[in-house]
């Protein structure tokens, strides 16, 4: 195989592969997606336009606020059996499931469509490090609780 050429976020030879370093009016922008090849974490970057950015900013939570709590609701209709909670035992039909980050902890909650109460699912509690995986708790979760055919 033949050698590869790493470069800069200006298209130059990066200094660490023995390029000469980018010159200082190179335009800013976003020097990685998320990797490095030193291994270093790399700052956040924003990609105009595209309403995100390239690295997601430690410990900012999936949605909301960094630093704040965030959360994902979909309708469910429950299986047989129902779904336990905490609070009132076992509730069953049309449901809504909301999956909540918050503290480093994922919480599941489900409520009858369009109640006020929320109720907590027994044993649907866990700790969640990474608020990114918000949305892969969630939809695991929806999954395995939503039985509208039985």
């Amino acid at each position: 195989m033949g050698e590869q050429t790493v470069t800069g976020p200006d298209a130059t030879p990066a200094p660490e592969a023995g390029g000469a370093p980018a010159p200082e009016s190179a335009p800013a922008g976003p020097a990685s997606a998320g990797m490095t090849a030193d291994g270093r974490q790399p700052e956040p970057a924003d990609v105009a336009g595209a309403g995100m950015t390239a690295d997601a900013v430690p410990g900012a939570p999936a949605g909301g606020a960094p630093g704040g709590p965030a959360d994902r609701t979909a309708d469910i209709t429950a299986g047989p059996g129902g779904v336990m909670t905490d609070e009132v035992g076992v509730v069953t039909g049309e449901l809504t499931l909301r999956t909540e980050h918050a503290d480093g902890r994922v919480t599941l909650r489900v409520q009858y469509k369009d109640a006020d109460e929320w109720y907590a699912v027994t044993g649907g509690s866990a700790p969640l490090a990474d608020p990114a995986a918000l949305d892969a708790v969630h939809t695991i979760a929806v999954g395995l609780l939503n039985r509208p055919e039985g």
